[in-house]
């Protein structure tokens, strides 16, 4: 049967799916709308299996408060192109809205809630039909306490919530610690939630930069003190190049090596445990300073530490929790 420009476009409006794509569907159903729509979503479930094994490194990152809770959804696409169009948008929007009014806890939760009268996972599913790309949920985080508080960077790629110990915050200061998560990325509240695994790495670093250093000083001024000038000598392709240019005599430079390998040696097995210790220790403080939220430099008046800026607002005010999404940095 002949189908008409005006159930194409019906069919369009209801599914969002291409003028061919519906009309190759009506002309199988003999016009039958739902049998047309039934069709398009086979459709969208046979190209998300088709499209399985490509990478989803696109996509749109939303977040969205009630009282009490917070939330982000970042819902992954393949292009760019995509990401930026309305109806992958409204249905990112839809996800977390949902998932928002629903206190979701999980990504698996959020994939099974209803969504106008399907799940939200049959929804992606639906948008894949509608585009030809692959989508999926590429992540889900959600806060709760007393006060809540979200920011979506310019781009819909990064977005943080944030969570604060006191009832009825000033939502601009919640604000503004959700964008300090966004710009410095904490990696904890404060130094006493970082994962002790990763102190004990920053720890082994630090004692393994601080010896290294320490030889490197004694074989300079071992060198230095021999009359050649530790600069041309510091690498085996500088010492090449300085000769090669008649910087450096072939003599200066095995003589270099011998101080350098004799005094790397000698420093290397007495070198001060306390002193490597406290370099270290000094280091992990920098390190939690950096890195912990509480103790940032607040990113609009560096004289401020965040913590200090939320007790100048209210006293007693803290960070109990944050979370940060960038599709960037997947």
């Amino acid at each position: 049967m002949a189908v008409s420009i005006e159930d194409i476009k019906k069919l369009r409006h209801m599914t969002g799916a291409g003028m061919m794509d519906c009309k190759n569907a009506l002309a199988e159903t003999n016009g039958d709308i739902d049998a047309a729509i039934e069709i398009i979503r086979k459709k969208g479930q046979a190209v998300a299996a088709k499209r399985e094994d490509r990478e989803a490194a696109e996509g749109c990152v939303l977040s969205a408060t009630k009282p009490g809770f917070a939330a982000i959804v970042a819902l992954k696409c393949e292009t760019d192109f995509v990401a930026k169009n309305e109806s992958f948008r409204a249905l990112t929007k839809s996800i977390l809205d949902a998932a928002v009014a629903a206190s979701a806890k999980t990504l698996d939760e959020v994939k099974a809630l209803d969504l106008n009268g399907r799940s939200v996972q049959e929804n992606i599913t639906d948008e894949i039909g509608k585009t030809g790309e692959k989508m999926e949920l590429g992540a889900y985080e959600c806060v709760e306490a007393p006060s809540v508080a979200s920011y979506d960077h310019l781009g819909n790629k990064l977005a943080t919530i944030v969570g604060l110990n006191i009832e009825g915050v000033d939502p601009a200061v919640g604000k503004e610690i959700a964008m300090q998560v966004a710009a410095m990325n904490p990696v904890a509240v404060d130094r006493d939630h970082v994962a002790k695994e990763l102190v004990d790495n920053e720890y082994n670093i630090a004692v393994e930069k601080t010896k290294e250093e320490q030889v490197k000083k004694a074989v300079e001024a071992a060198i230095r003190k021999a009359g050649i000038n530790p600069n041309l000598v510091d690498s085996e392709d500088h010492i090449n190049s300085n000769i090669a240019k008649g910087w450096l005599t072939e003599e200066d430079a095995q003589k270099a090596r011998e101080i350098a390998k004799a005094t790397a040696e000698a420093k290397a097995g007495n070198l001060p445990e306390q002193m490597i210790k406290n370099i270290a220790n000094g280091r992990i403080n920098k390190f939690f300073k950096e890195n912990c939220l509480m103790e940032q430099e607040y990113h609009r008046d560096a004289k401020l530490t965040v913590g200090q800026y939320l007790e100048s607002t209210q006293k007693g005010l803290v960070v109990v929790d944050f979370k940060r999404v960038n599709l960037n940095e997947d």
